[in-house]
């Protein structure tokens, strides 16, 4: 997606099944929650719907990846709420992968690896030379300054629902809510954003050596 020539928003969030399918239990379970302030029955209805999902795809024989990933997320998060007897702690599992790629993305770039770049050079097929060449400068800054942005993608999520996270249950809708609008929404206009930063840094292989003279 962002190596390629164009850009798609449909694609970026899965097309629309993508989105429902990544969004759907969320949303179940925050308005269950807040319609009946009764754990289980957010909890069954959400883990149900995943379920669901998963064995539609697999009746459609279609791909199941993005189904099974969303169901490994509400899976967790369902025994996590459930074991502690809090209903936040069913967004608890993805405030801890924000905090891991927040941390990764900024470590990537402190280390001379900036993982976009990784990213579009491994999709490419081209190889980690930019890294170190000095004609290779405009595409480090690049690369760098979109790994940046994904800290600071992560980063905000953690900033706006970490305190909502910690005011307990009574916050659970507020919380559910920016957990949706800062889920695929903002990770699609993340990816758009990046692939404006980066596609104009492609070929940056090294050049050619000169003939030598007879």
């Amino acid at each position: 997606m962002i190596a390629g020539e164009e850009f798609s928003f449909t694609e970026a969030i899965g097309g629309v099944r993508g989105l429902v399918e990544s969004a759907l239990p969320g949303l179940v379970f925050v308005v269950v929650f807040v319609a009946t302030h009764r754990l289980a029955p957010s909890l069954i209805a959400s883990a149900g719907l995943a379920l669901a999902a998963v064995v539609v795809r697999l009746v459609q024989r279609t791909a199941v990846t993005q189904a099974f990933s969303g169901v490994l997320g509400v899976a967790i998060g369902v025994v996590w709420a459930w074991r502690t007897g809090e209903a936040q702690n069913f967004f608890a599992w993805g405030l801890g992968v924000n905090v891991a790629w927040c941390a990764g993305a900024a470590l990537s770039v402190l280390v001379g690896w900036p993982a976009v770049g990784v990213i579009v050079s491994l999709v490419r097929g081209e190889d980690m030379s930019w890294r170190t060449r000095p004609e290779a400068r405009a595409a480090r800054r690049r690369y760098a300054g979109a790994t940046w942005l994904w800290a600071a993608v992560f980063g905000l999520r953690l900033v706006v629902q970490v305190p909502l996270y910690l005011q307990g249950s009574d916050a659970v809708g507020w919380l559910g809510t920016a957990k949706l609008v800062m889920g695929v929404p903002l990770f699609a206009v993340g990816l758009w954003v990046t692939w404006l930063m980066v596609r104009g840094s492609g070929d940056v292989r090294a050049p050619s050596r000169r003939p030598r003279d007879p």
